[in-house]
């Protein structure tokens, strides 16, 4: 049993310290999946590895908070919180009254007509929705690959599912959420 799943355990029963060394046992390696996940954002995305974990970390220990069963279910709902929360952002950020469609440039960038192209966090968030109706396991390893870096690997044994499967799965997934992306794409 690891460390975290023990302090899973202990905050399950009440202890008040708890929530505190679990932050402290997780903090590095949650903060690490963030800013992989941050940097893969569109450019002028203001909110930072920090914030997102924080944000995360306090829904994940808010009033309701879950009988998480182990390190890997914790991080789980990590994955889902953090995606929660950038695709809120994503939303707030594309809302007319936040200034729609436009990009941010800074100044130095100002003279580049092309921006790189990164995925829309609206559109993956719908069509994940869309995935998970039809297979939550599939939805899943995808919220656990995209939004928390897990390898393939780590994400079939949070899952409970063989390294073979979950790599068809993530095969399957990833052609699929493209299909399902794309066809928003075209008018």
């Amino acid at each position: 049993m690891s460390d975290v799943t023990r302090i899973l355990e202990d905050v399950r029963r009440g202890d008040k310290d708890a929530a505190d060394r679990l932050l402290a046992a997780v903090y590095e390696e949650l903060r690490r999946l963030a800013a992989s996940k941050l940097a893969r954002e569109k450019p002028g995305h203001t909110l930072q590895a920090t914030a997102l974990v924080h944000e995360a970390y306090l829904r994940l220990l808010g009033d309701e908070q879950a009988a998480w069963e182990n390190r890997g279910h914790f991080f789980g709902a990590a994955a889902e919180a953090m995606r929660r929360i950038l695709v809120e952002a994503a939303r707030r950020k594309a809302r007319v009254k936040h200034g729609g469609g436009r990009q941010r440039l800074e100044l130095d960038q100002a003279d580049f007509a092309i921006m790189p192209d990164s995925i829309d966090l609206v559109a993956l968030d719908e069509a994940l929705e869309r995935l998970a109706e039809i297979d939550r396991i599939k939805a899943e390893l995808v919220k656990l690959r995209y939004f928390t870096g897990l390898t393939v690997v780590e994400a079939g044994e949070v899952l409970g599912i063989s390294r073979a499967t979950a790599d068809r799965y993530w095969a399957f997934a990833r052609a699929w959420l493209y299909n399902e992306i794309s066809k928003g794409d075209q008018p």
